[in-house]
């Protein structure tokens, strides 16, 4: 057992420090003013070879990999201050102190708050079992927030969390640990002092969290991440806030992808079809007809891997054409009705998959750890399997042309890469070629789906480079937002599940991921019942990724029209997720951006407020909507926690106005979707009701704007299935809201991508008075008194007594513009 007791020496080379402890080096590395790196090695190799980081200060062996992706930065030098009891490194961000003896690290923000600390004496250890650990402190009542994808409540205090990534089907959403995805990254927040800071380990052995649920009377409060081997490659992320450190997360790791429109809308899916004995595609096609019949919108579908049953087996590449008799033929006419295929393919190979000799003649798979002339041998859907090892350039080569040629080039630009957590291949000493170098299953195995991504989405791109891909994901690794859209795997039907794969989804929110979602209306189990199923897609149309899939093993299949008396309710909702297009796509932007999740924590947004520190269940849809989905079979009110900092607006009852900071009950119906508008906010939606997010447009823009100080908000277009958009083919349009007795909302944009708006209706609630007068450019808009007349004119201004907010109209001027609403007193009697 070793460990790093106390501080020998610190020297510098090429803007890095390289300290000398009784046990370990530890490199030190400030990437930005407000990311640093804290890598502590007691084998003092510290090879760079990362398949994740995305801005790098050093030069990596796995550059090449990634050319065009990875950035490479200088690093920021530190003022550096030594005495004879610490070393100290400052930027202008942030300032860290190593004492040296005992050893103690420590952070702190630019106001001289602290951040971070280790645990003096053994801020970093060598088990007997060669195990590496990372102790730090903490106070009784911190929270911790993120992990990746985590059963349970939002605030990890006192929880053991494991990081190992398992094909988890039916898990229990409250309670189960672990789900799909290894993302060892989580956020503390100081309940005192209001500052948050990140810590990612960029180590992917299997590896456990203990944050505060172990204590000893012989230290202070603590808590530990430890792994089953590597270095403690240690990121620190400061800013302060929870945004600013997702920022710099995903800095560090990949901004998110930006995805095709359509991935965002519904993509119909269900295990029934592809299962069919034959005819399958005509099945399909089929319920694409039904959704429009019943009035539903669609964009796409999950092609479960039934297509590549092969003498009842799942042979990847494949082609059951009992099922499908003409692949090209069935993906043609559903591109042609607005459904792309998604179609699902596994990285495990089953031993009698009849190009299996093929395959391994290639030398694609992960090795014996005995006998490394052969392929290693683990469980597989339907018997025994070798797995492909994309840590291996001639692997994944092989990999892209039989995707391309088996999948992509028969009509589509989709994957959904599944069951990818290469979880039953038990021996983890089985050898990957890690890029020419060798390494084990145990130190690279979640890697191997992020990596499977990123192949897909060069696989689409090769056969079209003019092509955005569209890729799907069950498991993921930290990076996985740059590739996938993922899902919270095989939930089970059940209100347990519609509850907590809230929290789960917003974690990985705040884990870098906006584009996650769940299986509306479960996966494993029964079908769900009709109120149940009611309010799964009323939660649903908010999250990331909206799929109606199952699996159900009392032989139904989930459908949005399957309960009659509520399919109107059913489609209502999906409809509205359609018309808040504009919203959704322009989140979808602000994350490519900054890493902002979709469904957001309501910490995230209000860190000021420590009522919301421990909410799991109410969040933030975008910047500007709350939503407080009704998740208890039989309510017939809500309660309904709005945070403090602001006023609110209850979108379902004509925007009654409430102020921040308390709880309020409002009654419910099956019908109802609790929203609340944030003072301040820009939403921006479809007059005009889309029904394919891809192909249609926006033509009639609707602005609810709810003035409260200065506010900017950026909307996003482009033709949402290209990458032209990286040559300037886009339209942002910023607008910016400021006023009080007078509002001005100025609108300017840049970009050559077509503004297909023709009209804009601009609805600013206002509940103490009506406008005086309203201009745009300078030109006075005339004044309705009647409702009837003002939606029978072009343009001009109407003031909504029901509501108490005025509703502008007028057609789109197809150029920067200024909107001036007056709300100054008119002295009518002329005293």
């Amino acid at each position: 057992m070793e460990i790093c007791s106390k501080l020998l020496s610190v020297e510098q080379k090429d803007g890095i420090f390289l300290a000398r402890t009784d046990a370990a080096d530890i490199k030190i590395c400030f990437v930005t003013e407000e990311i640093v790196r804290i890598r502590a090695s007691f084998d003092r190799e510290m090879a760079e070879e990362s398949y994740i980081l995305m801005t790098t200060a050093w030069p990596d062996r796995l550059d090449h990999v990634f050319e065009g992706e990875r950035t490479r930065v200088t690093p920021v030098q530190p003022k550096v201050t030594e005495t004879d009891a610490a070393v100290t490194l400052e930027t202008g961000k942030l300032k860290l102190t190593i004492e040296k003896d005992p050893i103690c690290i420590q952070l702190l923000d630019e106001e001289r708050m602290e951040l971070y600390q280790s645990l003096a004496g053994c801020p970093f250890v060598l088990d007997s079992n060669r195990r590496v650990v990372s102790y730090a402190r903490m106070k009784e009542e911190d929270c911790f927030y993120g992990f990746g994808e985590k059963a349970g409540l939002l605030n990890k205090n006192k929880t053991f969390l494991r990081q190992r990534a398992t094909d988890a089907m039916g898990y229990d959403a409250e309670k189960m640990d672990t789900l799909y995805k290894h993302i060892p990254f989580y956020i503390r927040l100081d309940r005192d002092t209001r500052k948050a800071v990140g810590v990612f380990y960029h180590n992917f052995y299997e590896s456990v969290f203990n944050m505060g649920c172990e204590k000893s009377n012989y230290w202070p409060r603590y808590t530990y991440w430890q792994a089953d081997g590597g270095d403690v490659d240690m990121f620190l992320l400061g800013g302060g806030t929870l945004a600013r450190i997702v920022d710099n997360y995903t800095l560090l790791t990949g901004r998110p992808a930006l995805l095709p429109k359509r991935a965002y809308g519904y993509q119909g899916s269900s295990m029934y079809y592809p299962e069919l004995e034959k005819d399958s595609d005509k099945a399909v096609l089929e319920f694409i007809d039904t959704i429009k019949e019943e009035g539903f919108p669609i964009d796409g579908f999950h092609l479960s891997s039934g297509y590549t049953s092969y003498q009842n087996k799942r042979c990847v590449f494949t082609w059951n054409t009992e099922r499908f008799p003409s692949p090209s033929g069935y993906f043609g006419a559903m591109n042609e009705k607005g459904a792309q295929n998604v179609p699902n393919v596994k990285p495990g190979i089953l031993l009698c998959h009849p190009w299996f000799e093929e395959f391994a003649g290639k030398d694609v798979f992960v090795k014996d750890s005995k006998n490394t002339d052969t392929y290693g041998v683990g469980k597989w859907w339907g018997g025994d399997g070798a797995f492909w090892d994309f840590t291996k350039p001639e692997a994944r080569e092989a990999w892209k042309k039989y995707l391309t040629d088996n999948v992509i080039d028969v009509g589509t630009d989709s994957i959904w890469n599944d069951n990818c957590e290469f979880d039953s291949l038990m021996d983890k000493d089985c050898v990957c070629d890690f890029d020419g170098k060798g390494g084990t299953i145990g130190q690279l195995k979640p890697l191997m789906s992020t990596l499977m991504c990123k192949l897909s989405n060069d696989a689409v791109r090769e056969h079209n480079p003019k092509a955005r891909p569209y890729s799907v994901c069950r498991s993921g690794s930290a990076g996985i937002q740059r590739y996938a859209q993922t899902w919270c795997g095989d939930n089970y039907t059940s209100w347990k599940s519609l509850q907590y794969n809230i929290p789960i989804i917003a974690g990985m929110g705040l884990s870098g991921q906006p584009h996650e979602g769940a299986d509306i209306g479960g996966f494993a189990g029964p079908a769900p019942e009709e109120e149940l199923f009611v309010r799964w897609v009323q939660q649903g149309i908010f999250q990331g990724r909206f799929s109606i899939h199952s699996a159900s093993n009392d032989n139904t299949v989930t459908e949005p029209w399957m309960y009659r008396n509520s399919a109107d309710i059913i489609r209502s909702a999906i409809l509205l997720r359609y018309r808040m297009t504009p919203y959704i796509y322009s989140n979808v932007y602000e994350a490519t951006r900054s890493g902002a999740p979709i469904m957001r924590a309501l910490v995230y947004e209000f860190q000021n407020d420590p009522k919301v520190y421990d909410e799991s269940f109410e969040y933030m849809f975008g910047r500007d909507l709350l939503i407080a989905n009704v998740i208890e079979k039989g309510a017939a009110t809500k309660k309904v926690y709005l945070p403090a900092g602001c006023k609110w607006y209850d979108w379902n009852d004509n925007f009654a106005c409430y102020e921040g900071g308390q709880t309020i009950e409002v009654p419910v119906t099956m019908e109802t979707i609790p929203m609340f508008v944030r003072e301040g906010a820009i939403i921006p939606m479809a007059d005009n009701q889309l029904m394919n997010m891809e192909r249609d447009h926006t033509t009639a823009l609707h602005l609810i704007l709810a003035p409260g100080g200065d506010r900017s908000y950026t909307v996003y277009d482009d033709d949402g299935v290209s990458n032209d958009y990286r040559e300037g083919a886009y339209r942002k349009t910023e607008i910016t809201m400021s006023g009080d007795a007078v509002v001005k909302v100025s609108f300017k944009a840049e970009g050559s991508y077509k503004d297909h708006v023709e009209t804009v209706t601009a609805e600013m609630i206002r509940k103490d008075r009506s406008p005086f007068w309203v201009t745009l450019d300078g030109q006075k808009l005339e004044h309705y008194l009647n409702r009837r007349k003002f939606e029978a004119a072009e343009s001009g201004w109407y003031y909504s007594q029901t509501k108490r907010a005025v509703l502008v109209k007028y057609p789109n001027p197809k150029k920067d513009t200024t909107l001036v609403v007056s709300f100054e007193d008119f002295d009518l009697i002329g005293m």
